[in-house]
């Protein structure tokens, strides 16, 4: 079994018979949601619906299918001790042989998904800035990185988009209500220009700048200067990536960044309901 690292339209245009697997509906605790989905062809396998036993289940079941030694569209599985998981629940999983219309379906649904990621805008591409940039490109968000330096801007991953700006303050406007601004130039002065524009707006779900404590005084003595509220810098986080971990390599921090993001993004999107294929933090059970 090969787990492909490709895109959809990609997987599905390389392999002639696939199978689409779908979480069609759960009770109790379980790795996913419902509407969680996986493609598996003869040699390959794209995506996840969780792994653990019941994966294999059902990609052994697909496989059947593909080879004309079953036609059961639909397995319920008990996640319980007598396939080796504790989860508690259960899942109903439904099976279909995927049909242009159905690979339509799909890229529609996988590309509505896409389009609902919460924006993120990494402003600078240094060591730091870079870092997060690849730890982000794995995750369900819409990055991009914002630079005055066009150099720094090479090697990117595909997944994020770049912008040169002479003025990148100029761009926080144009995040969408939502979106997360980490703030990681080389420069202290832009960092506060960039600073003052996010938390003008009361619609971000995080506004992060890195630095020290004593950056942090220095910019709220700045703010007070420009005719800032007081309470304006108690929405930045500055330093950014908490205080537990002492360790300061651009990777550290990226990783604890990154968490710190999507705890904030979580927090202020608590009501909204979650994008198709997206689950609970709480329902990540492998066991």
């Amino acid at each position: 079994m090969t787990i492909a690292d490709t895109t959809l339209s990609a997987f599905l245009q390389g392999n002639d018979s696939v199978i689409l697997i779908e979480i069609a509906s759960v009770k109790g605790s379980a790795p996913r949601q419902a509407g969680t989905f996986m493609l598996v062809s003869r040699d390959h396998i794209w995506q996840t619906i969780g792994g653990g036993q019941f994966e294999y289940m059902a990609i052994d079941h697909a496989r059947a299918m593909l080879a004309g030694t079953t036609a059961i569209d639909s397995l319920d599985i008990a996640l319980g001790p007598e396939i080796g998981q504790c989860c508690g629940g259960r899942t109903l999983i439904r099976f279909s042989k995927v049909t242009p219309a159905i690979a339509d379906d799909l890229k529609n649904r996988w590309q509505s998904e896409e389009d609902a990621y919460p924006a993120v805008f990494l402003f600078g591409a240094g060591h730091v800035g870079r870092a997060l940039a690849r730890a982000m490109a794995l995750l369900p968000l819409a990055v991009t990185v914002v630079e005055t330096r066009r150099d720094e801007l090479a090697g990117l991953p595909e997944s994020v988009t770049s912008h040169l700006a002479a003025m990148p303050e100029a761009l926080v406007k144009t995040i969408p209500s939502g979106g997360s601004v980490v703030i990681v130039t080389h420069d202290h002065a832009l960092d506060f220009l960039i600073a003052r524009e996010a938390l003008a707006r009361q619609d971000l779900a995080y506004v992060g700048m890195i630095g020290s404590q004593t950056k942090r005084a220095t910019f709220a003595h700045w703010l007070s200067r420009e005719g800032a509220p007081p309470s304006t810098i108690e929405r930045l986080i500055l330093p950014i990536g908490g205080s537990i971990v002492k360790d300061k390599r651009p990777q550290v921090i990226a990783s604890l960044v990154a968490s710190e993001v999507l705890h904030a993004i979580h927090r202020f999107g608590e009501a909204a309901p979650a994008p198709f294929g997206h689950d609970h933090p709480a329902s990540q059970d492998r066991a």
